[in-house]
């Protein structure tokens, strides 16, 4: 583990409009072995709103890494990693689409948008909490994430 890595918390935000996906998530990184503060927009929007902090997130905290769900209202995660991704002040921050579809389709169109990794949420509570862990020990102490 990297040394810079434990001294600081990993700013988490996920993108996330099922409340029961964002209360399991909650619970699973509240497990985490490397401080982590999770921070949630329900839809494309908000997400967008929080990252560029515009009002009335002026004071969001730059995360270090995005969780994103694919089907969301208002602006769907495709279109809020298309947007992240050609920003040249946000692209830098690794982006897990985290999501229940297992299509090809969706996978090819998120790598081709540049998403760092496709993750298929598990139906199984056990196997969600050890995805979850495994997003830890992958992000957050085996690479190096960007400095905010």
């Amino acid at each position: 583990m990297s040394p810079v890595q434990l001294t600081r918390t990993i700013e988490v935000l996920l993108v996330e409009d099922n409340p029961a996906d964002v209360m399991l998530t909650r619970e699973a990184i509240g497990e985490w072995k490397v401080p982590a503060q999770l921070h949630v927009a329900v839809d494309g929007v908000e997400a967008l709103a929080m990252l560029r902090r515009n009002c009335p997130y002026e004071s969001a905290v730059r995360p270090d890494l995005i969780l994103l769900d694919l089907n969301l209202p208002r602006k769907d995660g495709r279109e809020v990693l298309a947007e992240l991704k050609t920003d040249v002040s946000l692209r830098s921050i690794p982006v897990v689409v985290l999501t229940t579809s297992q299509a090809d389709p969706d996978i090819r169109r998120c790598y081709e948008l540049n998403a760092n990794a496709y993750v298929v949420k598990a139906a199984d509570l056990d196997q969600f909490f050890r995805t979850m862990h495994s997003i830890e020990e992958f992000w957050c102490n085996i690479v190096r994430l960007p400095r905010r």
